[in-house]
């Protein structure tokens, strides 16, 4: 079930960062720390009453030239209209109502989208600044005064958001298998769709970069339907000078946190880039199936070995998802493409896989009797009972008698031995560690 997306825009300086930075940093947010795991953080998840959602900050990802502070504003307004389902528009309550304000409030007021209008830097919401009232001229309802720096208002705010969201938050169609198609420029995702659709429904260009928005394209295959979506590359910040190629960023994050399963498309002349492994770590962070597809297969130099020592390496690179099935194609020759959607239609098999509690339990009982559970000062790690409380991605519940006892890595040897027993190709494995007595917030 995809979350909603919730957009930050606002001019520079009003506070959107800050706003981020809290909301994510503090308990209402769900952040994992992965080892091997590195990317910007512009993009976070985030619950609050229970309901769970996608966090953007525009304001993340400001273009580094001296372009009209407006530009930049009819940019970041523009990637709200397009992948959002709420906007917050963030003005400076001690500035006051300025003329980028007006112009960015008429395009969002164009939209039909839920805007939520926020007045920060307002220190003391009891005693309202006299020009408070100026910002109920851009026609968006009620301003919602806060303290970003200072927490005060958020409980308000978070309300407004999750009032917002559809009952059951699932925005897309249920009966598609949803792929994002996702990697660096040039590597050939859009030419990887045009075959597998047998029809140039994608503009194609040697020119890294021609693809900017997501493309959406349904197509159905022996009967099963499923939803391509086609992202714009993810380029280094060190390389990217365009503000549209910046702003890409943004939707391709969103594409991700749409679909079910995510290609990502490795250059096999390149091998795993470093930017591959953070594209690769916004799937593995968002919880979809992944399935490594390394194109231009045809022109790499072939001995007995070489597909199995390409794995490797890929192993290597991507060590915190090497739960990962990879596919070697050449779009060009038309080879093994089709084998791609035979991918990921069993990674989406393995992510909806349901273990029964009864096996989990004989299984966890027999990995703690082949390897004895860790210990701090002679008190040991006790496993009480295991469950499965989720799917999409597999999700299990532990009750132990000591969270502090359950080391990371004796956690990821009990994740090995699910994987060795029921498999999971494909997707990621979370785990929720729960002491007598506690509440089971598993629900994620």
């Amino acid at each position: 079930m995809s979350k909603p997306i919730v957009a930050i825009v606002g001019r520079p300086n009003v506070g959107k960062s800050t706003f981020f930075n809290k909301i994510i940093g503090k308990r209402v947010s769900i952040v994992e720390d992965t080892p091997g795991v590195t990317r910007d953080r512009i993009y976070g998840e985030a619950e609050w009453l229970g309901k769970y959602f996608a966090l953007i900050d525009t304001g993340g990802i400001e273009p580094s030239s001296k372009d009209v502070i407006l530009s930049q504003m009819r940019e970041q307004a523009q990637i709200a209209i397009d992948t959002a389902n709420v906007i917050l528009f963030i003005v400076d309550g001690r500035e006051g109502l300025t003329a980028a304000d007006r112009e960015v409030g008429e395009m969002l007021m164009r939209t039909g989208k839920k805007i939520i209008l926020v007045v920060n830097k307002v220190d003391n919401p009891r005693k309202l600044p006299d020009d408070f009232y100026d910002f109920y001229e851009l026609g968006l309802g009620e301003p919602m005064a806060i303290s970003a720096a200072n927490m005060l208002g958020f409980g308000e705010i978070l309300d407004e958001i999750v009032a917002s969201f559809p009952e059951g938050a699932d925005l897309d169609d249920e009966d598609s298998v949803k792929i994002a198609v996702i990697g660096k420029p040039n590597v050939g995702k859009s030419s990887l769709i045009n075959e597998l659709l047998g029809e140039n429904r994608v503009i194609v260009s040697s020119i890294a970069g021609t693809t900017r928005d997501s493309i959406d394209t349904p197509f159905e295959r022996d009967g099963k339907k499923y939803l391509l979506i086609d992202t714009a590359g993810i380029r280094r910040k060190s390389k990217v000078n365009d503000d549209i190629e910046r702003f890409s960023v943004i939707r391709a994050i969103a594409a991700v946190e749409r679909c079910d399963v995510a290609l990502l498309m490795i250059d096999a002349e390149e091998g795993v880039t470093e930017q591959d492994k953070k594209i690769a770590g916004v799937a593995h962070e968002a919880g979809k199936g992944i399935v490594v597809v390394v194109n231009k297969w045809d022109l790499i130099d072939k001995e007995t070995n070489t597909m199995r020592d390409f794995e490797r390496e890929i192993a290597k690179e991507l060590t915190f998802m090497s739960y990962a099935p990879t596919v070697f194609i050449s779009v060009l020759e038309h080879k093994r493409v089709q084998k791609v959607i035979d991918m990921a239609d069993y990674v989406q098999e393995k992510r909806s896989l349901r273990i029964p509690t009864g096996q989990l339990n004989a299984l966890i009982a027999d990995a703690t009797m082949m390897k004895p559970t860790p210990s701090d000062k002679g008190k040991h790690l006790k496993i009480y009972y295991a469950t499965q409380v989720g799917v999409q991605p597999p999700l299990f519940s532990f009750q132990i008698n000591k969270r502090d006892l359950m080391h990371f890595s004796y956690a990821r040897y009990l994740e090995n031995r699910i994987r060795e027993s029921f498999g999971f190709e494909g997707t990621s494995i979370k785990f929720v560690f729960r002491e007598k007595g506690e509440r089971d917030n598993s629900d994620f």
